[in-house]
């Protein structure tokens, strides 16, 4: 058996904007569809012929479609491409994570993936038994209650009323709803809702695990959980396709990574590779000296003297993508009409919730020669090993001159720290445990010691 789980092969969606289907049905559309469904039926019969030999493959789209002419014709005002030939190939076990600006096309896919939508040109192949999380409550019944949701939903997905019945005591205790089993879905909050559509779809043990941006409504507990989920899915050797915004959570869990931009795919590789272009490419703004220039961060009160702000990593390459304890270099310009006298520069990094995470001023280094005064010129600052945890962060820049603030730019530039095992023990701190890690000598003394274990060896999978 291939151990390719799903082929994609020029995928395309086409959408009209606007388009609504009809309200209702004639009598003679009925009659209609019921002569040509026998005909339909032997076609669909026919295309199928060359699936034959596995019977846990499922196509989407014809191969054999050679008719180009949606794809060739000029396109109307009222119509959009969702997804433009788009050809990937994923691997039995692996967990992929699929990243994009909203609207790029990856909910799109999903739904080709998850046989919701039919693509307008090329195919996609699926071998094996797909679960499918695309939105809250997927498969739910307002009226029904939660009892009654999980044999629906788990029925939907593809689970025998016997397989439902022998996990359902599992899939509640993963939920966490015992006391409102019995209660209508249409009274849950959204946070309920998606708890109980993880874990029905979680626990149906598919092969391939379609997940869209829904754990963004759950707790940071439920979403701990959920993430140990797809680790332990993804060590059986099943596929999980992740859809998520939640950058750190994509890092964590995925080595290969698929960008999309506008409906197509932009890059496919590692997943510090592609979430280093998404990131480069989301704040290329804050790069440029026009993006500066006019930055919404900045005072109109205060003179437009930054004119650049680039962050470097130990290559000397310039990123906005930095893995957890690697140096980061601060380039920030400056340009004035009239000489500043002995001009001092620094900056804040902040973090998501805007809290100070720490803050770095040229006058701090006695070793900094500064100028007595200078027009123009670019300050450099050198972070040898920033112990910031993994997170999205910003960088607000001030330009003092003799004590007073000449300039200033708030969230002038923004950057990303991914996961990187800094300890050598192959446990990373997660990013609820500050924003910051520390670099710490342990030891233990005093007491019996029955025996002696290697360091390496307790390592602990869940962390406080």
């Amino acid at each position: 058996m291939t151990d390719i789980a799903i082929k994609v092969e020029n995928l395309s969606k086409l959408y009209r904007i606007g388009s609504r289907q009809n309200d209702y049905r004639t009598l003679r559309d009925t009659i209609t569809d019921a002569f040509t469904a026998p005909f339909r039926k032997l076609r669909k019969r026919v295309e199928s012929k060359r699936l034959e030999g596995d019977s846990n493959l499922s196509a989407l789209g014809s191969p054999q479609n050679s008719s180009l002419s949606a794809l060739s014709s000029p396109l109307s005002a009222d119509m959009i491409w969702a997804l433009k030939d788009v050809s990937f190939e994923v691997k039995r076990g692996e967990v992929v994570g699929i990243i994009g600006r909203n609207g790029a096309g990856k909910s799109t896919l999903l739904k080709i993936l998850s046989r919701i939508t039919e693509p307008s040109e090329g195919y996609a192949e699926i071998r094996g038994r797909v679960g499918s999380l695309l939105e809250v409550g997927t498969g739910f019944h307002a009226e029904l209650s939660g009892r009654e949701n999980i044999y629906l939903s788990g029925a939907i997905l593809g689970m025998r009323k016997a397989e439902i019945e022998r996990k359902f005591d599992e899939i509640v205790a993963f939920a966490e709803i015992e006391k409102f089993i019995d209660t209508p879905v249409k009274h849950y909050s959204s946070g309920m809702y998606v708890r109980l559509a993880f874990a029905v779809a979680a626990h149906l043990d598919p092969e391939i695990l379609l997940i869209d941006e829904v754990l963004a409504v759950g707790d940071q507990v439920f979403r701990k959980k959920c993430i140990e989920k797809m680790q332990e899915i993804s060590t059986l050797g099943r596929t999980v396709f992740i859809v998520s915004h939640d950058l750190p959570m994509v890092s964590t869990l995925c080595k290969r990574c698929v960008l999309f931009d506008q409906g197509e795919l932009l890059q496919d590789g590692s997943c510090s590779e592609v979430v280093d272009l998404y990131i480069r490419k989301g704040m290329e703004n804050g790069k440029s000296p026009q993006g500066l220039t006019a930055h919404p961060g900045r005072s109109k009160q205060l003179c437009n003297l930054l004119t650049e702000v680039r962050l470097l990593n130990e290559k000397g390459d310039e990123t906005l993508c930095f893995p957890m304890g690697g140096a980061i270099t601060v380039q920030i310009a400056f340009q004035s009409k009239e000489a500043l006298s002995f001009p001092v520069m620094g900056f804040r990094v902040v973090n998501l919730l805007g809290h100070t995470v720490f803050s770095a001023v040229s006058l701090w280094d006695s070793k900094m020669v500064s100028p007595s005064k200078a027009r123009s010129g670019t300050f450099h600052c050198v972070i040898p090993s920033p112990s910031l945890n993994q997170g999205q962060y910003s960088i607000t820049l001030v330009l003092v001159q003799l004590g007073e603030i000449m300039d200033k730019i708030e969230n002038a530039i923004q950057f990303e720290i991914i996961p990187a095992d800094v300890f050598s023990t192959g446990i990373i701190p997660r990013p609820d445990h500050g924003s910051i890690y520390a670099i710490c000598e342990w030891s233990f003394e005093d007491g019996q010691i029955i025996k002696k274990t290697p360091h390496l060896e307790t390592r602990i999978s869940c962390l406080p």
